[in-house]
């Protein structure tokens, strides 16, 4: 290379030093991609968009203190602005979905005011299940696999997929026996199921099939879903 030539590139070097792009601008695109996907199935996971606003704003502080070194200030804006929308409208549609899903007529009772506390010496039905007996309820849980598999009239319902599959045999609190009325079916799966209809606790718990406890609590299933 000729001495002319080597000034040439020293020149466009110092007029157009290498910036490399910010690797945290980029980071918060993918979190607004992974926000978006999980995020409006799952409603924890717009956490990582939360982390995706906080990782754009690093960027942008970054580049702005050194910018002969760092690049990407828009991609690092277009990363916080997709992640702040991401979880405005995942909020949002999850909050909808929340105070839109109990239908008419029913009380939305969660599983954990079932479940007897795990200090207590003995399981036994916790005072709000007496106290609901009879009464219109609307929960949600997922089906145990010793239920059953494809099509299933009848179930064990259980809190979560810890109760459900990595946590061996429920205790009696943690289960309530299902009877899917008027023709109703449903599949069985390792998805959350939202259950409207009858709650009663059993007078006389009773055993069933494959479950070693006594199950406390029964429910006949007007609307599945």
């Amino acid at each position: 290379m000729s001495i002319d030539q080597q000034l040439s590139a020293s020149a466009d070097q110092a007029e157009f030093p290498y910036r490399a792009i910010s690797s945290s601008a980029i980071t918060s695109v993918v979190f607004a991609a992974l926000g978006a996907l999980g995020g409006f199935f799952f409603w924890p996971a717009l956490g990582l968009s939360l982390i995706g606003v906080v990782t754009g704003c690093l960027s942008v502080r970054q580049i702005r203190r050194y910018p002969e070194e760092f690049e990407g200030l828009r991609v690092a804006m277009t990363g916080i602005c997709a992640n702040a929308l991401v979880v405005f409208l995942g909020f949002s549609m999850h909050l909808y979905i929340y105070v839109t899903e109990v239908p008419e007529g029913y009380t939305r009772v969660q599983f954990y005011e079932l479940q007897q506390d795990a200090t207590q010496q003995f399981d036994m039905p916790t005072q709000l299940a007496i106290d609901m007996n009879g009464e219109s309820v609307f929960l949600k849980g997922y089906i145990h696999p010793s239920s059953g598999s494809g099509v299933l009239k009848k179930f064990i319902l259980v809190p979560d997929l810890g109760t459900c599959c990595f946590g061996g045999q429920p205790k009696s609190s943690d289960m309530i026996e299902v009877t899917l009325m008027d023709g109703q079916v449903t599949k069985a799966g390792l998805t959350k199921k939202k259950l409207a209809g009858e709650f009663s606790v059993n007078n006389a718990p009773r055993k069933v099939t494959d479950f070693d406890n006594n199950v406390f609590y029964r429910m006949k299933v007007d609307i599945i879903r």
